[in-house]
């Protein structure tokens, strides 16, 4: 998953770049966002479909198919171990793994995920005990940041259980700073649910950030969660973005339109995507779904502008991001419960005439219309455009 796109700066001028974070975190100002994340992360977190049941054949076995499966050809690199690796910490304060779990240790599972061309994730806490009451960060950051740094993590997301009292603010600062002074590019994934608005004071401090509670493989939560967005695109841009939580596209409990939905919507909303499946026995539906790379380009777009809604109707809405190449992606949403025409007025996008549409689902150039365009959208489901002139 050594995807130069993200880590050139440091693979051209280590030396200078460690230098420049330890400097930044010196004067407060930690934040690796302008080196990080520069188009929104993509991989896999064991939490959706594992919970609690990680282990370290899992994560090679889940890095094996990430490349067999094209997934990582596509874009997807990380492969992130969620909450339950750790049990303890030794004598000296330092974190420990789970040696039964992960008899190898973590370091040798980064060297294992790195010589597949990935990266490896991992998780902590900022409280006092993780979610599963393992073991979390608080007092430890530094300590902490430097232990995954010299295991070869590249990427830590830090949830927000047992914090009761804490600002998460001010502790996801001490983290930033932390992982600054680490000596390893490290990308930061805070994970507090939406209190106290991070999205306000998430850009100066992490790459992502939640701003939501949990999502689940339920069509009627994914779509709170997803069309809530709608007025935190001015926060988001290249290294650092709002995060509506992890993918569960391939998990069962929703239909192929529906998950169409909450795919078509994450790339509109140039959130991170993590899927969060059991990538070892996907079917070809979910694994063409993962895998469509122009669908993925919109999430993928340098120009790092998170979509918003341009119209909305009783269940229908609208959604347009802005690309880099001057076209613009475009999402005809029927969140009601029978089949719907939906009508995109070019004008809504200020295109004015005519302009040329691609159906990105079902990789269709639709030809040249003029003023507007009609669709019939199943229940639930979506039409996903490309719009251009």
């Amino acid at each position: 998953m050594k995807t130069s796109r993200h880590v050139l700066t440091f693979l051209v001028m280590p030396a200078l770049l460690v230098f420049t974070m330890h400097a930044a975190a010196q004067s407060g100002g930690g934040n690796l966002s302008t080196q990080l994340a520069r188009t929104p992360p993509m991989g896999w977190n064991s939490w959706n479909k594992f919970g609690c049941k990680v282990s370290e054949q899992l994560i090679r076995e889940t890095a094996d198919a990430l490349v067999s499966s094209g997934m990582k050809a596509v874009g997807y690199q990380y492969v992130n171990i969620d909450d339950c690796w750790q049990v303890s910490r030794d004598a000296h304060e330092n974190i420990v793994p789970d040696q039964i779990k992960f008899p190898s240790g973590i370091k040798a599972l980064a060297d294992y995920v790195h010589s597949k061309g990935l990266k490896l994730g991992i998780y902590t806490d900022a409280g006092t005990l993780t979610c599963e009451k393992r073991p979390g960060s608080l007092n430890h950051e530094l300590q902490d940041a430097k232990t995954y740094a010299a295991w070869g993590v590249d990427y830590v997301k830090v949830d927000w259980c047992n914090a009761e009292g804490l600002d998460p603010e001010v502790q996801y600062a001490k983290f930033r700073d932390a992982l600054a002074q680490a000596g390893r590019p490290i990308v930061f994934s805070i994970c507090n649910w939406g209190v106290k608005a991070p999205w306000r004071w998430g850009p100066s401090t992490g790459n992502l950030w939640r701003t939501t509670g949990d999502i689940s493989d339920d069509y009627d939560r994914m779509s709170v969660i997803g069309f809530s967005q709608n007025g935190l695109e001015k926060f988001a841009g290249p290294g650092h973005w709002n995060d509506p939580d992890m993918l569960e596209v391939g998990n069962g409990k929703m239909n192929r339109d529906e998950y169409r939905t909450h795919m078509s919507l994450w790339t509109l909303l140039a959130a991170p995507l993590l899927a969060g499946n059991d990538l070892r026995s996907m079917t070809p539906e979910t694994k063409d779904m993962l895998t469509n790379a122009e669908v993925i380009a919109i999430d993928q777009d340098v120009k790092g502008a998170q979509g918003h809604r341009i119209w909305d109707e009783g269940p229908l809405e609208i959604w347009a991001k802005p690309l880099s190449d001057g076209s613009q992606a475009v999402g005809l949403f029927n969140r009601g419960e029978s089949e719907l025409k939906i009508t995109l007025d070019l004008k809504s996008l200020n295109v004015a005439g005519s302009a040329k549409l691609r159906d990105l689902w079902q990789h269709n150039d639709l030809g040249t219309v003029r003023d507007s365009y009609t669709a019939e959208v199943p229940k639930h489901s979506v039409v996903m455009l490309r719009v251009s002139q």
